[in-house]
């Protein structure tokens, strides 16, 4: 009976709707704003109804009930109210935990977090394949260890090493090859010059300044590293 009052009103609404449309005005106001008004307070009603049927006798649970949904729609409000802070507080908070993660920003930028050793480590995309880099302006160019040189395709036997290098092992040489995109975070270089290192004498991939120096610009402010594109 009571499903059938409240279809009955619901269809009431709808003939309204159809033959008076949004246009026409009632005490004031626009004829839809109030029957959107009268329908909203149809469902709410509904609703109302619905709860004190289910919970009669039980009026605790359901007030528990109530104030459980109320605090969880009050949290979600908050939380998408401070999205942006809230963006923040995680991004700090996961510098901590994982160094060498970079955060990429609209605007171009790669923030990387120093890491325990006191240098700036982090993944570079290279050729599609995930190396880990070492920031170092005191190379002048890439320079990848030879396992990582063929892990993005290039042949040993087409290296050529006509290049003297020094490393913390000491001086040796390295064959000049080209890295068709090196990518960290959103920033993208395509066709960066590199060096390869002979097997053993590197052993950390160095993000040297064939990278750096074509970037806007690149600054460590404090314990983040801050490359612009």
């Amino acid at each position: 009976m009571k499903t059938g009052v409240i279809v009955a009103i619901f269809a009431a609404i709808g003939v309204a709707l159809y033959f008076f449309g949004d246009s026409r005005m009632l005490g004031g106001a626009r004829f839809g704003d109030t029957v959107e008004a009268m329908a909203f307070g149809v469902i709410a009603m509904s609703v109302a109804a619905s709860v004190v049927f289910h919970y009669r006798g039980r009026l605790s649970t359901a007030m528990l009930s109530a104030l459980a949904w109320m605090a969880i729609f009050a949290v979600a409000l908050v939380g998408y109210t401070y999205r942006n802070e809230l963006s923040v507080v995680t991004n700090r908070v996961m510098d901590e935990v994982v160094p060498g993660r970079v955060v990429s920003s609209k605007s171009g930028e790669a923030v990387i977090v120093r890491a325990g050793n006191g240098h700036f480590i982090f993944e570079g995309i290279t050729n599609g394949a995930a190396l880990r880099y070492m920031f170092d302006t005191g190379a002048s160019s890439v320079v990848l260890t030879h396992e990582s040189a063929q892990r993005i395709g290039i042949n040993p036997a087409s290296l050529s090493y006509s290049v003297d290098v020094s490393t913390a092992n000491g001086r040796t040489s390295a064959a000049p090859v080209t890295i068709d995109a090196l990518s960290v975070g959103n920033i993208t270089l395509r066709n960066v010059r590199a060096l390869a290192a002979r097997p053993g004498a590197l052993q950390e991939n160095l993000l040297g300044m064939s990278f750096l120096s074509r970037l806007r610009s690149y600054s460590v402010e404090g314990s983040r590293l801050v490359m612009r594109q």
